[in-house]
């Protein structure tokens, strides 16, 4: 199953707490609390989940969910 915006904003509210309405598509993840650890443990989640490979580094370069969908989907 492919991840989409939707998807990755749930899963990104859910490790940081926070109603997915609050958390934006086009701002670094990074300000709004996200961390390596919950980042590791979203790409964990994003892989057993649906299979995407992604590495870190890749989500860590451009934290923000605009960038990610794109990314997640070419995955």
């Amino acid at each position: 199953m492919a991840l989409t915006l939707e998807q990755l904003r749930a899963d990104v509210a859910d490790v940081l707490g926070e109603d997915p309405d609050d958390i934006p598509v086009d701002e670094n993840l990074v300000d709004y609390g996200l961390d390596s650890v919950r980042l590791m443990t979203l790409r964990e989640r994003w892989r057993s989940e649906h299979g995407v490979e992604a590495a870190f580094a890749e989500l860590a370069e451009k934290p923000a969910l605009e960038a990610w969908v794109v990314l997640l989907s070419a995955a």
